[in-house]
Formats: C-alpha cells, structure tokens, sequence
C-alpha cells in the first residue's frame, strides 16, 4: 500500500498557507518531506502530523468526539508559600493520574503583589473534574495546606 504524497503547492493549498511558509517548515524540521530533484513531497502522515491529527486515525474515526475541558481557578489572598505549596499538590494529582491516551496540562502563575494564584487546567472532562475536587477539598477543608490568613485575606 502505498502512501499518498502532495507537492508544496498542495499543502499550502490545503493549510492556507504560502508556499515559501511550508518550504520555511520543512527545513526547519517542522514538517518532514523527501527531495526528489528539486521538488519536495510530502507524506500524507507527516502533514497530518502537522496539523495534530495522528496518522493512522482519520478525523472522527474513533467514535467519540474528543472533549477538552480548559479552566481558570483564581485563589484570592494566598502568599507565596502556600501558592508553591498548592502548586505541588495540583501538579502531584495531575501525576498521580497519568494517562498517556488523555494528557492534562497544569500551569499555576501566582502575582505576589495581589497575593493571587491562578491555575490554569487543560484536560479531559474527568480529569479536569477529579482536579476541581482535589482543589475544593483543599480550599475549603482544614486541610492546614493553606494558611488563609497568612495573605492578609
């Protein structure tokens, strides 16, 4: 079986792009092709690789739609230490539930003069809602994690 390979001109085409764009790509490493004389070509799979799609799944061929979850938690009146303090513990859950098929990202920014922490999480739905709870837990227990005074709140 042989792969389906495209010009540069039929990926710019098909991304939108310029072509001195998917040139600019492919030696950059960004997109692999192959040299054959003075023209390039381009795999069908490493386009898709591109574009995020992996390549041996056609786009809604596996059933279920895929779902992201992005959230936003702002924590108000929390000092730097309890906020690496948190910090450790969201990103220890996000750990603890690795599944290499549905990958969570994690980034905590807190802004030391407004004694505020935002956790920023991008995940599927259970995994984003087991970390939401982790947090509520946290915020709203005496857990002793989070000194709630000890921002000025």
């Amino acid at each position: 079986m042989r792969e389906e390979m495209y010009s540069v001109e039929q990926v710019a085409d098909r991304l939108g792009l310029h072509v001195r764009t998917v040139r600019g790509y492919i030696r950059s490493g960004r997109l692999k092709a192959v040299r054959i004389g003075k023209q390039y070509r381009i795999a069908r799979s490493d386009l898709e690789a591109l574009v995020g799609r992996p390549p041996s799944e056609p786009a809604g061929a596996s059933g279920a739609a895929p779902a992201e979850v992005s959230s936003i938690v702002q924590i108000d009146g929390i000092d730097r230490v309890a906020a690496d303090r948190l910090g450790t513990l969201v990103l220890a859950g996000v750990n603890s539930a690795h599944d290499p098929d549905h990958p969570v990202r994690v980034q905590t920014v807190h802004d030391e003069e407004r004694n505020r922490m935002k956790i920023v999480i991008l995940g599927g739905p259970a995994v984003t809602a087991d970390l939401l709870r982790l947090l509520d837990d946290v915020l709203d227990g005496d857990s002793g994690l989070i000194d709630r005074e000890a921002g000025g709140a």
